[in-house]
């Protein structure tokens, strides 16, 4: 091996210990979506209900060249892909990608995508999972970046009434966040219906 290829190797080497990125980083693209199991203390009620191992997810946006998650947390933000995946159980991820994803993202349709997701940009995180923009939560985030991006419905809205509601763990959620007055005919958007579209592939696993 000549020495000028081996001092690449170790530049880059270096570069993927100092940012902290996955070494298949480089292979992500805009538009991917994230799928990771959430530390929060919501998480697992949001597993029963939905019967999805995944409780929390985002959407890959590069900035200044780097794979940042743009989520809704605690608001809507942007978030280093690094960051994001340690802050997951045991740092395990998926990541979808649109299945016509090289005819259908193109600079046009990314440049609109983007300008969508900056329009979300700092909106409260929506604890109650209501169907509007005043708050927004992580699966109705990236489905309607999508949605009004492509006129594309990645995975399949449902009623709150239609997810297992059954689970203590999942009526205890529910009467904290409403009360007696449980919304069941509120519009929804889970992270396991978008994690089971045919409209996605996985093209990475950890």
């Amino acid at each position: 091996m000549s020495l000028p290829l081996i001092r690449r190797l170790l530049i880059l080497l270096s570069l993927f210990c100092l940012t902290g990125l996955p070494v298949n980083a480089a292979d992500l693209r805009d538009g991917d979506i994230i799928f990771q199991v959430s530390r929060s203390p919501q998480s697992k009620a949001i597993q029963k209900a939905t019967g999805s191992r995944y409780s929390h997810m985002g959407i890959i946006i590069h900035r200044s060249g780097f794979p940042q998650v743009f989520e809704a947390a605690a608001k809507v933000r942007y978030t280093p892909l690094s960051d994001w995946i340690r802050r997951g159980v045991h740092g395990k991820y998926v990541v979808k990608r649109l299945r016509n994803a090289d005819y259908l993202l193109n600079g046009e349709t990314l440049s609109k995508l983007r300008r969508v997701a900056e329009e979300l940009r700092g909106k409260p995180y929506d604890p109650c999972f209501e169907w509007s923009d005043t708050r927004i939560y992580c699966s109705e985030l990236v489905w309607k970046i999508y949605k009004r991006t492509l006129e594309m419905e990645v995975g399949r809205p449902q009623k709150l009434g239609d997810l297992n509601l059954s689970a203590p763990i999942v009526r205890k959620a529910l009467q904290k966040r409403y009360g007696r007055r449980i919304p069941l005919g509120e519009k929804v958007i889970s992270p396991a219906a978008m994690f089971n579209s045919k409209e996605l592939v996985t093209v990475e696993k950890e």
